[in-house]
């Protein structure tokens, strides 16, 4: 029995085959090559073309398939993760009336902070656990307001996953993590947010309807099976956002539990049983893929948005011989600690939640022409990075987040022995890489959702442990001092 998985991310989609019984991945493969792009046609916005979406996931399927060499009618169930926050709006045929406003678009952060006034912060904090902030709830409020024909078209409002799946299936649906990460989701009363909308003036039919994140969701449609050269009817038995999917993917499900990712942005996401937020809505309290109201499974969310995209970033544009990630990392490599005062602030994709909803723009501070190469800004890069994701860390554990293990994919900025070892120095936390990542994360929920697999600890009987990172206790000081560089010069930037 073969299981299928989806990732789609605003970089690619990436599609993976396991086998359920052994849990072994099969085949996978990812499109397009070169990144999706990411329209900007005005600053601070971020939209992609959910067609585009598509395209690529028709193309990953068939290239999973040919790497699989299998009849497509052994894959039993499937799953897919997404990128979170998106907007999608459909009319009454489901076709798209505009492009998708992504995760890291800035347009909605002043609709949102009136909200989170006039509603006031104790409600929104208490019942939705977040400010509306520049979330999804907020993105449509920007819509209605500028853009009123398209809004009075709507039938419709979808997350990136749930469109992908009404593409499969013909099924207009969405979970409770993905209206909690909307902001659609109040966990007071355990029921949408009905008081946001009827604030923003939004008709709460707009909502799709709400199904489990492991069920069957919809079959897949004879014209999209033909599509993707898939069997017509196979089931569609989870969704989730892609971080809540990577923390899945790493078995992180219990309170105490951390996961991290470091793709185009970067996360780090702790699971608590305990409805606590942070009073500032800096980091982001949403519902997990296992959440319920009699057993509350809580994911809190830091989230940097720019991360990987920073030194991709770096590659195409400041890197003059044609060398690889691989490349890059060996030059940081070769530079101490602090890369000799060079600082990079990596905020140059849109608005960080957790500075306030600043966009403060990727700055690079103290470069020195005699003295900084190419292999400084390297190393100061992701150094940058890193000394980003603490100080989110400082912002979670005021919700009771004490990260001393961190799970995450041998993947991406995790491939690089400077971002892990450096994040590790500077935390204190041990590094544990595991050999997954979303799209076979979300295979495995398919299997979980179809009821193939029993429970999760069935699930992850066969997750590996691939490489543990244990924090330098001789450089602890080195990267402390270099870190109080990078904040003076962040708390320039905020001043």
């Amino acid at each position: 029995m073969l299981l299928l998985g989806y990732d789609l991310g605003s970089s690619s989609v990436k599609a993976s085959i396991l086998d359920a019984d052994s849990g072994t991945l099969v085949a996978s493969a990812f499109q397009p090559k070169q990144e999706m792009e990411i329209n900007a046609p005005e600053t601070g916005w971020a939209e992609q073309d959910p067609d585009t979406w598509w395209e690529n996931l028709k193309l990953a399927t068939r290239d999973v398939l040919s790497r699989a060499k299998t009849d497509p009618g052994k894959i039993a169930a499937i799953g897919i993760s997404y990128q979170m926050h998106g907007l999608v709006m459909v009319d009454r045929d489901y076709k798209v009336l505009r492009p998708s406003i992504i995760w890291c678009d800035s347009r909605a952060v002043k609709i949102g902070e009136q909200a989170f006034r006039e509603i006031g912060t104790r409600k929104c904090l208490s019942s939705l656990l977040n400010s509306p902030g520049n979330f999804t709830a907020s993105k449509l409020k920007w819509v209605q307001e500028n853009q009123p024909g398209i809004y009075e078209k709507t039938h419709k409002i979808m997350l990136p996953g749930d469109y992908i799946a009404l593409r499969m299936t013909g099924v207009a649906a969405t979970t409770v993590s993905g209206l909690s990460e909307g902001i659609f989701w109040d966990f007071e009363r355990d029921q949408p947010g009905t008081f946001l909308l009827e604030y923003y003036g939004i008709d709460k039919s707009l909502l799709p309807d709400v199904v489990p994140a492991f069920s069957e969701q919809g079959k897949l449609s004879r014209q999209a099976a033909s599509e993707l050269g898939l069997k017509p009817g196979t089931p569609v038995t989870y969704r989730a956002g892609d971080q809540p999917n990577n923390a899945f993917s790493l078995n992180v499900l219990n309170p105490g539990e951390i996961a991290a990712t470091a793709g185009t942005s970067g996360v780090v996401y702790g699971v608590s049983d305990e409805i606590r937020y942070d009073p500032e809505s800096r980091v982001n309290t949403f519902a997990h893929v296992n959440h319920s109201k009699e057993s509350p499974r809580l994911g809190v969310l830091l989230c940097i948005n720019g991360t990987g995209i920073l030194y991709s970033w770096l590659k195409r544009n400041m890197v003059f011989a044609d060398i690889d990630y691989d490349e890059m990392n060996e030059l940081a490599a070769g530079v101490s600690i602090g890369a000799k005062g060079l600082t990079v602030l990596p905020f140059g994709n849109g608005a960080e939640r957790m500075l306030g909803n600043r966009d403060l723009g990727c700055t690079f501070a103290n470069l020195n022409f005699n003295i900084h190469s190419n292999a400084y800004i390297m190393r100061a890069a992701q150094e940058g990075v890193v000394f980003a994701f603490n100080y989110g860390m400082e912002i979670m554990k005021t919700t009771g987040i004490h990260p001393t293990v961190i799970r995450a994919g041998h993947t991406n900025m995790f491939l690089s022995p400077v971002f892990r070892e450096s994040l590790a120095g500077l935390t204190g936390a041990v590094i544990e890489l595991y050999d997954t990542d979303g799209s076979q994360g979300a295979a495995k929920g398919a299997g979980v959702g179809c009821g193939y697999y029993t429970g999760f600890e069935n699930a992850f009987s066969s997750l590996k442990k691939i490489r543990v990172i244990e924090p330098s206790l001789n450089d602890k000081e080195r990267y402390e001092e270099a870190y109080q560089v990078w904040l003076a010069e962040l708390n320039k930037a905020l001043a």
